[in-house]
């Protein structure tokens, strides 16, 4: 299996130089562990990084280049940001100084000159991927732990915002729709003017501080609170101290006055009341006198105030409270907010009605905290690779789904099980399981029994070995299934052994096998033609030149001469065609015993047995071989070696057939040899004169 970063497959290797030379020298050092695109200038590289920027692992990158260079390149590079995402080594024999050091300041983490060494270039390639990959690694797990705290903090502040708002009877909704509402008034605010000195870093701290606005009721007599009938004069005057009480909590805080949390709090939950005019409470200020944060949190507040249904009220349509609040009938407000509101008007109603508890309400603030503080943090993680953080969540919640698995997570304090969304409906039952072992999933799903030995054997395990895979008899959809239960526990600090929970999936063990069995025979065989690939076809062979010595061997190893025409002339899905038409060749020219190869490219091999004389069965497939495909002419070169005169090593065998391969080759091309000692020679002197070159 080729070099893999995180285990996604084989990694991605883009070479860009003119040379045709140059790109099939790299590839061939490089393709055995690494898949390769080419190009041969930097308009055809920023052509691929265009549509394949997520897959690329590296760049090699050329200097001198037609149509735009290697610095032009790295120009683009840095000006989309791919410089960021892909590691780029500069391959050239321009060695100067002043191009080596242009070239780092651009970007460029490596720098391999010509002519290319084949250890070297593999070590710094394997190099470079795994240090952008542990960079990589490393941002993101910065980026998890700032985001779980963020996600933490607002938490915590919904909680103490929803139990002011249940104490007062209300549905729990009203923090959500204080905090949408303050957002998207604050993001009109800004693209209408700046005097107020708020930036768009400060709208997930201000929105989530409106959830504090009404805190102070939580001091509040609830028979004030819940009386349906109208308030005393008395009653009203007590009501009206919650928002001094709410900024007296918060400025005595154990954190301090000086958090931005708590400056920003603190003016929201005791000026929420006042009005642009002066007639608010408790302080009377007036005009901008008041913060705009309150502001905003005021206007709000009035809002949702209008169009939620309360004890002493029914709910006002959202026109209705639009044209109430423009008219003047709930007091005055700021004149811009009130184009604000009527900047977001169209789309609020449509944002109300999509708040629901069940929906993660903050997730979209969290991830602008998450930004803001990376920014503030010095960290280079941009908005762009949010997204593409969020792009890859999204990209696996898509392949659980294909994936038809039933997958879970448990956590083990409080115990729950969370489920895949398809893994729910093939069991019927929410993602969310509540104390599992009591409910269907840990009863009907499993056995009890079965249930608590996966448990016990999930919190037996270590750090250090994690893994669980268990079979049981489950009940899915009413029909009873052999499956496979395949787990790792999860550790929350491996130092203390805090065992935390596990995550996992269940498959069934008959499909589980079938697929098995078709990775195994797709890991064997080349994808384009059908026939074994080398890897395949060399553990295989081996075992054969080590027999008893009763049968007599030969490999076939030819290539097609000229092949690169057809890609060339016809484009390269005729030269996958070609490609496929000689393998169907060789399936039809050989026996059932033979085993037949594509080794890379244009290249392919035959092995197989002979009773006395193997020219006669060379010269057959030889023919066979050269032929015609719509119009272009097929023919092929071919080194023939006998296993008799190997060490019975596979790699001899192999490296005699490529000698004859290539004084074939050397000879003129369509024609085959037979290996001879005597081409050894041949072949140092050709890798001779090539090193000189």
């Amino acid at each position: 299996m080729g070099f893999s970063e995180e285990g996604h497959g084989r990694s991605k290797i883009l070479i860009v130089d003119d040379s045709d030379f140059n790109r099939a020298l790299l590839s061939d050092m490089l393709s055995g562990e690494f898949d390769i695109l080419e190009a041969e200038n930097g308009m055809e590289a920023s052509a691929i990084l265009h549509s394949h920027e997520q897959e690329i692992s590296l760049m090699l990158l050329d200097i001198v280049m037609p149509v735009m260079d290697g610095f032009e390149m790295l120009a683009v590079m840095n000006q989309n940001g791919w410089i960021k995402s892909i590691p780029v080594i500069m391959i050239s024999s321009e060695a100067a100084p002043s191009y080596v050091d242009r070239a780092y300041d651009m970007g460029v983490l490596d720098y391999i000159s010509r002519p290319f060494d084949e250890r070297t270039v593999r070590r710094r390639v394997i190099s470079t991927i795994m240090l952008a990959s542990k960079q990589k690694e490393l941002a993101h797990m910065v980026m998890d732990q700032i985001y779980e705290k963020e996600k933490d903090n607002k938490l915590m502040v919904e909680i103490l915002s929803n139990i002011v708002e249940f104490r007062n009877g209300e549905s729990g909704l009203h923090v959500l729709h204080i905090r949408m509402l303050t957002e998207l008034l604050l993001k009109s605010l800004l693209q209408m003017t700046d005097q107020y000195g708020i930036s768009k870093k400060d709208i997930p701290l201000i929105s989530n501080a409106a959830a504090l606005h009404d805190i102070g009721k939580i001091v509040i007599p609830s028979e004030i609170l819940n009386k349906p009938g109208r308030l005393t004069d008395e009653e009203f005057d007590i009501m009206r101290t919650h928002a001094a009480e709410g900024a007296e909590m918060l400025r005595s805080a154990a954190m301090g006055e000086d958090e931005p949390l708590i400056k920003v709090g603190y003016q929201i939950c005791r000026w929420h009341h006042e009005r642009y005019d002066g007639r608010g409470y408790p302080d009377g200020l007036k005009g901008e006198e008041i913060p705009i944060t309150a502001q905003v949190v005021a206007l709000a507040d009035v809002y949702d105030a209008l169009t939620s249904k309360r004890v002493y009220k029914a709910a006002y349509s959202h026109e209705k409270a639009i044209d109430m609040i423009l008219n003047g009938e709930c007091g005055t407000f700021n004149p811009l907010l009130m184009e604000c509101l009527k900047d977001v008007s169209n789309t609020l109603k449509e944002e109300f009605n999509a708040v629901s508890l069940e929906r993660d309400s903050t997730q979209n603030a969290i991830l602008d905290s998450v930004e803001q503080i990376m920014e503030r943090g010095g960290l280079d993680i941009s908005e762009r690779t949010l997204r593409l953080l969020e792009h890859e969540r999204t990209k696996y919640r898509f392949f659980s789904e294909m994936s038809q698995e039933i997958q879970f997570e448990y956590r083990a304090m409080p115990e729950m099980m969370i489920l895949s969304e398809w893994g729910a409906q093939q069991l019927d039952m929410p993602e969310t399981i509540l104390d599992p072992r009591k409910e269907d999933f840990g009863q009907k799903v499993f056995s009890e029994e079965d249930f608590t030995d996966l448990l016990d054997s999930l919190k037996a395990t270590t750090p250090k070995d994690p893994l669980v895979e268990k079979n049981y008899i489950l009940n899915i959809q009413g029909q009873e299934h052999w499956s496979r239960v395949i787990a790792r526990s999860m550790w929350g600090n491996e130092e203390l052994m805090e065992y935390v929970g596990a995550i996992g999936k269940i498959v069934d063990i008959h499909d589980d096998m079938e697929r098995l069995n078709r990775l195994e025979l797709m890991a064997a065989h080349d994808s384009l033609t059908g026939l074994f690939n080398h890897a395949e076809a060399k553990k295989r062979i081996a075992p054969l030149l080590i027999g008893d010595g009763e049968k007599h061997y030969m490999l076939m190893l030819f290539d097609l001469d000229r092949f690169k025409q057809a890609n060339d002339n016809y484009g390269h899905l005729f030269g996958d065609e070609v490609l496929r038409h000689v393998a169907e060749t060789i399936k039809d020219s050989i026996r059932s015993a033979d085993i037949a190869v594509r080794t890379g490219g244009d290249e392919f091999m035959i092995f197989m047995a002979y009773k006395t004389d193997m020219e006669p069965q060379v010269k057959r497939v030889f023919s066979q071989l050269t032929s015609e495909y719509r119009g272009f002419p097929v023919r092929v070169s071919m080194g023939i070696a006998c296993a008799e005169d190997c060490d019975g090593s596979y790699d001899t065998l192999f490296h005699m057939a490529d000698t004859a391969l290539y004084a074939a080759k050397r000879g003129g091309r369509g024609t085959y040899k037979f290996y001879e000692e005597s081409m050894e020679h041949v072949l140092a002197e050709a890798t001779d004169e090539e090193g000189r070159e």
